[in-house]
This record gives C-alpha cells, sequence and structure tokens, in this order.
C-alpha cells in the first residue's frame, strides 16, 4: 500500500512567495498617487472671473488665491486675512518653489484688495504673480 504522506514529505519543497512584483506594484501606485496629488488645487469658492481678450492659460502648477465679491481672502479652501497672504505663498513655495501664483478675484471685488494681495505674494518671494481672467465668450 502506498504511503501518502510520506511521498508527500518525500516532494515536499519549500515554496516562497515573490515579493517583488507586489513591491513593484506598491512603488507604481505611490508615484501615481504623488502625481495626480500634484495637481491644481482649487480655491474653494466660486468666483466670477474677469473677461479678457489677451487671456492666455498657464502650463505649470499654480498657487491659487481667491478674493470674492465681499473683498474676502481663500487660501486653500479656507477664508485668511490679508496679513496672512504673505505666511501662506511662503510656505506653499517652500514646498514647491517653481510654482506661480494666481490671484482669482472676482470681477465685483474691490481693486485694492486685489493688489494687496498680490503685494503680498511678492513679498512671500513668488516672482511669477498674475491676476485670472476667462476668455470672452465665442473665443
Amino acid at each position: 500500500m502506498l504511503n501518502v504522506t510520506a511521498a508527500r514529505r518525500g516532494r515536499r519543497k519549500d515554496s516562497d512567495l515573490n515579493m517583488t512584483p507586489l513591491i513593484d506594484m506598491m512603488f507604481i501606485l505611490l508615484l501615481f498617487f504623488l502625481v495626480t496629488m500634484n495637481a491644481v488645487i482649487e480655491t474653494g469658492i466660486d468666483v466670477s472671473r474677469p473677461t479678457a481678450a489677451t487671456a492666455a492659460s498657464q502650463a505649470k502648477a499654480a498657487i491659487l488665491i481667491a478674493v470674492d465679491e465681499n473683498d474676502r481672502i481663500f487660501f486653500d479652501r479656507r477664508e485668511i486675512d490679508v496679513r496672512a497672504v504673505r505666511a501662506n505663498v511662503e510656505r506653499a513655495l517652500a514646498e514647491s518653489p517653481e510654482s506661480a501664483v494666481v490671484v482669482v478675484a472676482d470681477r465685483n471685488s474691490n481693486t485694492g484688495t486685489a493688489i494687496l494681495v498680490m503685494d503680498g505674494c511678492r513679498l512671500a518671494g513668488a516672482t511669477d504673480v498674475s491676476l485670472a481672467a476667462s476668455l470672452p465668450e465665442g473665443q
């Protein structure tokens, strides 16, 4: 009679689980999430942008600061004071130094508030500060 247990013991090989494909897949997923998280972060409020015939889209990642119609300033989906613009932009520039700063001001906001925000951005060390606008209808 054939002893099944003895036959299994004799042919038993050590089986190893190859972790290399799993580790490779985890690195690919990590890279995917890092790349997609580097996308533009919206301001968190709805702003009616003014139109400009010379408006152009910006290719590189941007730090967005919004000014609504009541002259409230929003950065990273939270309301901040005009005196906090410089510190917030400095922190954002420390994370990504090559980023441009875009001030998204509502068409009904006070021009003086937008100028103060842009000034705070420049004082924070931003070299590329611009004001957001939309293209007119039909262009």
